[in-house]
């Protein structure tokens, strides 16, 4: 399935498979910047099975507010849907951690929803504003949708409104008028 954001390198927008590669490329390599222990094979589960719902429920782009009124009820649907074709013990073992993960009930789950925020941030940033320049969207949209980060680096987070800052500064996201 194809996201929102557009790839660096490439004139295309990224599919799932990529933006879980990049997640699992991003959790080994940033989680020296977690503020608290983190294991990183749980992070990993996280990060790898956490789209998967999106398969029945579709991708809901992070800006649509009218997307989001239903987006958890259709991705508790998908994943009603999906995790039942799997044997008992599995089913159980994966619903348990996208559960996790959309709760962000764990540092390991806060990690992998900081890193799920910061890499189309990347992106975005990276293409010279890229899906910020969706009508209406603001700095301040974008700071606000990506405040999650904080809740696992605070250093990543410093990092990521210095992006947006820059972001804005270029004309790459207007700004909100703050």
């Amino acid at each position: 399935m194809l996201r929102r954001s557009p790839l660096i390198a490439a004139n295309r927008r990224e599919n799932d498979a990529e933006h879980s590669w990049h997640l699992a490329l991003m959790v080994m390599v940033l989680a020296e910047y977690a503020d608290g222990q983190i294991d990183v094979e749980r992070t990993l589960q996280l990060v790898l099975l956490h789209d998967l719902v999106e398969i029945y429920a579709g991708d809901t782009f992070l800006y649509d507010e009218v997307g989001a009124r239903d987006q958890a009820e259709r991705e508790q649907a998908a994943g009603d849907r999906l995790f039942a074709l799997l044997p008992d013990d599995q089913c159980a073992e994966f619903r348990a951690l996208w559960d996790e993960f959309e709760a962000r009930s764990t540092p390991e789950a806060r990690f992998a929803k900081a890193m799920d925020r910061l890499q189309p941030l990347l992106l975005n940033f990276n293409n010279r504003g890229g899906t910020w320049r969706t009508p209406g969207v603001t700095d301040t949209d974008v700071r606000h949708r990506k405040s999650v980060i904080k809740d696992a680096s605070e250093e990543l987070w410093n990092y990521a409104q210095m992006l947006i800052d820059l972001g804005a500064e270029r004309g790459w996201v207007p700004r909100s008028g703050r």
